[in-house]
């Protein structure tokens, strides 16, 4: 009785995590974007709640798009390791 014998994953099972990244990355920007023009709407200040959410979500957007990318490579690095390792 051996180890069962793992096939490679495929393609489209290597790039899955990295799929919704995108989204994530669009969605955060939009939807401070739409709580910015919230703001303008309540506030009166035209474009600076629309120009403020923008750049607030692209930033937080990219910054977890990096964390999560980061954290997506150091599990395919170690599982690499381990197929190594056999």
């Amino acid at each position: 009785m051996g180890y069962p014998v793992q096939s490679k994953p495929t393609a489209m099972q290597q790039a899955a995590p990295y799929l919704g990244l995108g989204v994530q990355l669009a969605s955060t920007v939009l939807f401070c974007g739409a709580v910015g023009y919230w703001i303008d709407d309540v506030i009166a200040s035209s474009p600076i709640g629309v120009l403020s959410g923008v750049v607030i979500g692209s930033v937080v957007g990219m910054m977890q798009f990096l964390r999560t990318v980061q954290k997506l490579s150091r599990g395919k690095e170690l599982v690499d390791r381990n197929e190594n390792e056999r």
